[in-house]
């Protein structure tokens, strides 16, 4: 099985809300024998007999329970759909289906449903599961407890808010993770002088490119005597028959099998290796908000609050063009294309100036944020977000034909509308000066 198919099975597992479930009733049914067999033990109090027919209307009732709690959990899921498609972005739902709050909570009601179902066939007149039924009553209560944990966790976290501070922390983690793989596995010398490719690998079918097995590429290339290049990022989409990876200086020729088995293609992208998908979704949470039949300026500066501290973990890492990742000799095995500053800049700004380009608390909000990756990241930024402040000083000109508006929608904000004023800030603030230390 190539590693490809394994990271499916696995996006796949995580996405799944059956496995876990399945899990829960198998369980619940090994529980129930294990439960007969014990009953009758002489540790067992005296309080915990029951009559047939008591434990038989126990057990029934927590069946049609069990079965009535996880039709409200499917309506709760249909309900969160529909708010996350409809509100927020549809990209956030590959987040929901992982959660695993909501995977315990269905495999708990699976579990205790499958318990006392395997448990009625066990009654008789003269034998009734006492320690089962009372374990029955404990696992109810556990699965309204988990219920109402279920259920405070999801009307405090389908705020957009609060989805952007997720997806924002999952995107600086997968930065982060990227990063330190880099400086440990980085090649001296930068990008290789290197030749026509020895090899085109093609991959034969269509799909974004999801995720890649760096250490696999790296042993690949050290057993052929080779450099991979990567001729496409992560996220990016390869048409069926496109290259995607190119092999230079073969040693001994590679199956082009084994080495499209080392990146995985899908149907949409991910954030396992891809953190600019993450502040994609951030900026589409964003411009939903802005839009004319929402009109709600102030979910989007909330929003920007979160793209502004991804921005910042983003201008510390020190991006490249191109990553090269060395075998344990230091020699280049496997080159990597990365998203320059740039690219993240424009990704997180350009919609959002342009749909906002009318609203005082965007452009505010906006200003206040470029403003202050100005001041605090490399002077290697720099010149990036002054050419955004200048964008934006065009598009508060177009917006505002009179002066006084224009003047206070030039006047950087944290809050849009409402904050302190910045040290030094002013209205028509100048969109030349130095950056960072």
């Amino acid at each position: 099985m190539s590693w490809a198919t394994r990271f499916q099975l696995r996006q796949y597992a995580k996405a799944s809300l059956w496995i876990v479930p399945l899990l829960g009733l198998v369980l619940g049914v090994a529980l129930a024998e294990a439960a007969t067999a014990a009953d009758g033990a002489s540790w067992l109090p005296k309080t915990w007999d029951y009559s047939a027919t008591t434990a038989s209307s126990v057990l029934s009732s927590v069946v049609g329970s069990m079965i009535a709690l996880l039709g409200f959990v499917v309506t709760i899921g249909v309900l969160v759909i529909q708010q996350a498609t409809g509100t927020l972005s549809p990209r956030y739902m590959r987040l929901w289906y992982r959660d695993r709050l909501q995977k315990a909570v269905l495999a708990t009601f699976t579990g205790t449903f499958a318990f006392a179902y395997t448990l009625l066939r066990s009654i008789e007149t003269d034998s009734v599961p006492n320690l089962g039924v009372t374990l029955a009553g404990i696992a109810v209560s556990v699965s309204l407890l988990l219920l109402l944990v279920y259920l405070n966790r999801f009307t405090h976290n389908l705020r957009p808010v609060a989805i952007a501070d997720l997806v924002g922390r999952q995107g600086e983690r997968v930065l982060g993770r990227a990063a330190a793989r880099v400086r440990n596995n980085a090649a001296p010398g930068g990008v290789p002088a290197l030749g026509a490719p020895a090899v085109l690998v093609r991959s034969e079918r269509g799909g974004v490119i999801q995720a890649f097995d760096a250490p696999g590429m790296v042993a690949f290339a050290v057993r052929h005597d080779c450099v991979l290049v990567l001729t496409a990022a992560v996220g990016d989409f390869v048409p069926p028959g496109g290259a995607v990876v190119a092999v230079h200086g073969t040693g001994t020729a590679p199956g082009h099998g084994r080495v499209a088995g080392l990146l995985a293609l899908g149907a949409e992208r991910t954030i396992e290796q891809d953190p600019a998908f993450a502040l994609r979704i951030l900026v589409d949470i964003a411009i939903r908000a802005l839009s004319p039949a929402v009109n709600d300026p102030t979910t989007a500066v909330q929003v920007l609050n979160h793209i502004e501290a991804f921005l910042h973990a983003v201008g510390r890492v020190g991006l490249r063009d191109h990553y090269v990742l060395a075998d344990d000799r230091g020699r280049p095995r496997l080159v990597v294309p990365g998203r320059s500053w740039e690219e993240y800049l424009e990704l997180a700004v350009t919609e959002i100036r342009d749909y906002g380009a009318t609203s005082v608390q965007v452009c505010r909000r906006l200003r206040a944020l470029l403003q202050g990756l100005l001041a605090e990241l490399p002077q290697a930024c720099g010149p990036a977000v002054r050419a955004e402040l200048v964008l934006l000083d065009e598009a508060v000109d177009r917006g505002f034909g009179d002066a006084p508006r224009r003047a206070r929608a030039r006047t950087a904000d944290p809050q849009g509308i409402g904050g302190r004023r910045p040290r030094g800030a002013a209205p028509d603030a100048p969109t030349t000066g130095g950056g960072g230390p």
